[in-house]
């Protein structure tokens, strides 16, 4: 892909220790895009993000890192996405959370496509390790791009099933994109890597820290249109990613088993909380309504010419927006934007809010 141009800017402030994602979206908010919020004077900054992290910011420590991404991101196979990219995932811009910037490596068009999550225990039975394997086949012939996170056990299979057909996987790693975990799982990664895509919000270098994983899990879970729990102890991590996906409106399964099984356990108590209880593969794809083989892969990020107005949809979201990120997120300028707005508001399709936000009045399509 061609980099943008704006990326070492991206990178710098995305790589400044203390600030945070929402700390970001923040400095979006005021600043506009980062290359503009770099050209701002120290005291402006200051004001905004603190001393600390302004000299963070300003450091030759950040500036090398940034430098490092750079060279990596320019290597085959490789690439990072930001939220002003037409590239990144429309279902990320759905979320309350989205990360400023994705390192991926691998198909970099499977983060449009139409996915399903497939989680559960990193101590799968033999029983739950074959469902796994045999959903994501089916599931992938159907369409669907299986999304799991690498663990060991269910997520491997759902893996290796998604490997098996043309939609493919992706792997959401809670390390940097550089950096494999669990190391036995090395070989599957490569393949991924080769025919699918690994894909991380983290700095290249970050290693297996224990309070990255479940904040990868909301990733999992925003990536696909709904989340299916094979087998998990009543502990399990595949249970925030279920609660991560029921909190993003997601669809939420599980797959019954043996009320003896500890392994059953969480599965049970999901379908106790409303979750859909499934045997097959027809029972997840009849409650994806509308969907398509084609799904989010024909809808395009920006609008084609003459069709703005689909294009400010289709990157809204259901959070509050600016019309500043609307901009960056759809490529357009901000009288683009503004008149679409209105035409919009007019329609009864967005509202007003104050502080010059706006927010969507319908749900987002389900492709």
């Amino acid at each position: 892909m061609t980099p943008d141009p704006g990326l070492a800017s991206w990178l710098q402030l995305s790589l400044t220790p203390g600030l945070g994602a929402s700390t970001i979206r923040s400095l979006l908010k005021q600043f506009g895009l980062p290359q503009a919020m770099l050209a701002r004077t120290n005291a402006e900054l200051a004001r905004a993000m603190g001393q600390p992290a302004l000299d963070a910011l300003r450091s030759p420590r950040v500036g090398q890192a940034a430098e490092r991404a750079l060279q990596w991101a320019g290597e085959a196979g490789h690439f990072v996405v930001t939220l002003a990219d037409e590239t990144y995932p429309r279902a990320l811009l759905e979320i309350s959370d989205p990360p400023p910037v994705l390192y991926g490596h691998g198909r970099i068009e499977l983060l449009q496509h139409p996915a399903l999550a497939i989680v559960g225990s990193r101590n799968g039975s033999p029983q739950g390790t074959r469902n796994a394997e045999q959903f994501a086949i089916s599931l992938g012939e159907a369409g669907l791009t299986i999304v799991s996170g690498l663990a060991l056990g269910i997520d491997a299979a759902a893996h290796r099933g998604g490997l098996a057909g043309s939609a493919s996987t992706i792997a959401v790693l809670g390390t940097g994109i550089d950096v494999v975990y669990p190391t036995r799982n090395a070989e599957l990664a490569a393949e991924i890597a080769a025919r699918g895509l690994l894909l991380s919000e983290f700095p290249l270098g970050t290693a297996a820290i224990a309070h990255n994983f479940p904040r990868r899990n909301r990733l999992i879970s925003g990536l696909a249109r709904g989340c299916l729990v094979v087998e998990a102890a009543l502990e399990s991590g595949s249970l925030i990613t279920a609660r991560c996906a029921a909190d993003q409106g997601r669809e939420v399964f599980a797959i019954p088993g043996s009320i003896h099984s500890p392994l059953s356990k969480g599965c049970h108590a999901l379908i106790k909380s409303g979750a859909k209880l499934v045997e097959s593969a027809d029972d997840v794809l009849a409650e994806l309504s509308g969907f398509r083989r084609s799904g989010f892969a024909n809808a395009a990020i920006r609008a084609p010419e003459g069709d703005v107005n689909s294009g400010v949809l289709a990157v809204m979201g259901h959070d509050p927006v600016d019309v500043d990120s609307l901009c960056a997120r759809a490529g357009l300028s901000a009288e683009q934007v503004a008149s679409e707005l209105l035409r919009l508001e007019l329609d009864g399709r967005v509202t007003a809010l104050p502080g010059g936000l706006y927010q969507r009045l319908e749900k987002a399509p389900r492709g």
